[in-house]
């Protein structure tokens, strides 16, 4: 009798180890108080609130997804997967099913692959969907000293990697301090990951603590985390063997491996940015991976690479993701991701219309939205039409090779016409059917109302006349009176937009290229991939940078990029690359900007370090405004609103607030806890 007692109460611990409350009904998803972040709960919160006990399920096909990671081993219980402290996600509509592949088309390799990224990504925290209120995500919390130059988070106890090997706050001090500020890695840092151009310092207090030292106040630094791709942590179980300063072989077990030293295995797993869509050692060293430990890196994401090639992707659900539903089922649902490459529109919206795709965003624009409507009923799909925050933006190329071009372009004259030239009105009607807003583009969408208005309207009237006076007086004019403006030397004027429909429609551009002929500036369009356009970009190319642009202010605060030249990054806006050079080797190649630009610089590091909402930070804020407008290095057009795409078997997915790329798409919606009724 004693030992059948014995036994008894032995099973029954086994069963609620993981509870705080061993006499309550088991919880089935039923809803609860709210707790200390939205539509999210810890485990004792969560069985405190429904009144409930929590256990833990798994993907009853788990197994055999585990066996298609090359690298991970077999897989104990869903307990010793989990964290000792998982997140728990209330579902938007209703406890999800397993099973299923979701599927996806981006345009190439690090081409439109941002949208299914978006679906699997993590970092410490994110925005709720109301997109205001900041959330713990991988980390279990955060907390800020009093004058914002102290970020510490505390991690998850018994979190794991996608391998089963523990995250600790070492994986995020590697990141930072041997991925992120290695210059063998990556030659200039990101300006997000610093703080007024100078680095933070990252303290490892404990397995679980972790703490970002700050050289002065930056609050928009936790908001970087909660929207950028720039994961704060990476594997350094994995990587640390392959890094020269952290291991005196690193060089040789590299060698064993038919790399040329361990930055090439670092360069192969990683590529050289936070960018996770990099090509793996699957697609860049296919003949190698079979010597690797992992054939992809380890992640804390919901899904885990295991195919890529040039056709697309496939990806497994990570058996120890650390989010499980209000029932204790252990998420994502889907089993698995099939993204798939088509840079053709037409083609991919033809797959969409035919219900071959499950969810799509990037890449639509509403010049889509009557063909995909159309096929609605048939197609049993649902097209959201959402505010953006992005607007369609041009940029004259300031750093042109072309010294004759360069100096039209630095003439801001020239830029004054070319806005003026645009008929935003006619874009906004053709292309968004009314629903948009001709407007200047001032970097800040929507415009805080600390900024002053005007700003929105500066050039931005439809006036041909002043923009032909404006044209004449920078000596662009027609010499041979043919109706077109030759270069101030007399040589032909020619200006080619290439463009991806990644970044802006092209609808858009043949009707601004229109607006340009008709002022006697000679204008072609091509569309090109955007592998293409960023090729061209980079090396200094493009005579026109042509792709959405604006960000909330939410990102300002943390991330610099709109205001320091070369005033954007590799996917999207690089239009004063050489000013960009000459700052950063001081002096010593490249073209020297003017002072403007310099002031923008100490504008954009005031606005970061000042209180949010201050005096200082709303002046700073206005100045930022001024000297970009003021110089148009940007000219706005329209902010459309933007369609979201998802067959209805796709189920708990909610209305996006907006549509937008700065929010990362899905990734405040949840979409692991999205799953296929089918």
């Amino acid at each position: 009798m004693v030992k059948k007692f014995f036994l008894t109460l032995v099973f029954s611990f086994s069963v609620v180890v993981w509870s705080s409350n061993s006499f309550a009904a088991a919880c089935s998803g039923a809803s609860a108080d709210a707790g200390k972040y939205p539509n999210q709960y810890e485990v004792s919160e969560y069985e405190s609130a429904a009144g409930c006990s929590m256990s833990f399920s798994e993907n009853p096909n788990i197994g055999s997804i585990n066996a298609t990671i090359v690298g991970n081993g077999e897989l104990g219980s869903v307990q010793d997967r989990l964290p000792s402290e998982p997140l728990v996600v209330a579902p938007y509509d209703s406890i999800g099913s397993y099973g299923g592949t979701f599927r996806m088309l981006s345009n190439a390799t690090e081409a439109g692959t941002s949208d299914l990224l978006s679906t699997r990504h993590v970092n410490f925290v994110r925005y709720h969907d109301d997109l205001t209120t900041i959330v713990p995500n991988v980390a279990k919390d955060y907390e800020w000293n009093d004058d914002y130059t102290q970020l510490t988070f505390t991690l998850r106890k018994g979190h794991k990697w996608s391998d089963g090997a523990p995250f600790t706050s070492a994986d995020v001090k590697f990141w930072y301090d041997h991925l992120m500020m290695d210059t063998n890695i990556r030659e200039k840092p990101y300006g997000y990951l610093l703080v007024g151009g100078e680095r933070m310092t990252v303290d490892a207090i404990d397995d679980v603590t972790v703490r970002f030292n700050l050289p002065a106040p930056k609050p928009g630094v936790l908001a970087m985390f909660a929207t950028s791709y720039c994961q704060g942590f990476a594997p350094k179980h994995l990587f640390a063997q392959y890094h020269p300063d952290l291991n005196s072989g690193a060089d040789a077990l590299a060698q064993e491996a038919g790399f040329e030293n361990g930055y090439a295995v670092l360069a192969a797993y990683y590529g050289n940015s936070c960018w996770t869509d990099t090509p793996s050692p699957l697609l860049a060293a296919p003949d190698k991976v079979a010597n690797l430990p992992s054939a992809v890196y380890p992640s804390l994401e919901s899904f885990i690479t295991i195919e890529d090639t040039t056709e697309g992707r496939v990806y497994a659900a990570n058996p120890y993701f650390f989010m499980v539903d209000t029932a204790g089922n252990q998420l994502p649902y889907i089993d698995y991701q099939n993204e798939r490459y088509i840079n053709e529109n037409e083609i991919r919206i033809l797959k969409m219309v035919n219900g071959e795709v499950d969810y799509k965003s990037q890449s639509l624009t509403m010049e889509v939205v009557p063909q995909l409507l159309d096929g609605a009923e048939s197609g049993d799909y649902t097209v959201d039409i959402r505010p953006g925050v992005e607007m369609g933006a041009l940029s004259f190329n300031v750093t042109h090779e072309d010294e004759a071009y360069r100096g039209l372009f630095r003439d801001l004259r020239f830029r004054q016409a070319m806005s003026l030239a645009i008929n935003r009105d006619e874009i906004n009607e053709v292309n968004s059917y009314g629903m948009g807003t001709p407007s200047q583009y001032i970097a800040f969408s929507p415009k805080p109302d600390f900024i002053d208005s005007k700003w929105s309207s500066h050039y931005a009237q439809y006036d041909p006349a002043q923009a032909n006076a404006l044209l004449d007086q920078t000596g662009a004019v027609d010499t041979d009176g043919d109706g077109m403006r030759e270069l101030p030397n007399g040589d032909p004027l020619v200006i080619n937009i290439d463009f991806a429909t990644q970044g802006i429609g092209g609808g858009e551009v043949e009707l601004v290229a229109r607006h340009w002929n008709d002022v006697g500036v000679k204008t072609l369009f091509k569309e090109v991939t955007p592998d293409e356009y960023r090729g061209a970009q980079s090396s200094n190319q493009l005579d026109v940078g042509a792709w959405q642009k604006n960000q909330p202010i939410a990102i300002i605060l943390g991330e610099n990029e709109l205001f320091v030249p070369p005033y954007e990054n590799y996917f999207g806006h690089t239009t004063a690359i050489k000013w960009a050079e000459y700052i950063d080797s001081n002096g010593s190649s490249g073209i020297k900007p003017p002072q403007y630009a310099y002031d923008l610089i100490d504008a954009v590091n005031t606005f970061q370090s000042a209180s949010a909402g201050s005096a200082e930070s709303h002046a700073a804020g206005n100045k930022m405004v001024e000297l970009l407008v003021e110089n148009l290095l940007f000219i706005g057009t329209v902010a459309a609103p933007y369609p979201v795409f998802h067959r209805n078997a796709l189920k708990n997915v909610t209305q996006f607030k907006v549509a937008s790329y700065n929010y990362y798409r899905t990734f405040p919606y949840l979409p692991q806890q999205w799953y296929l009724a089918e």
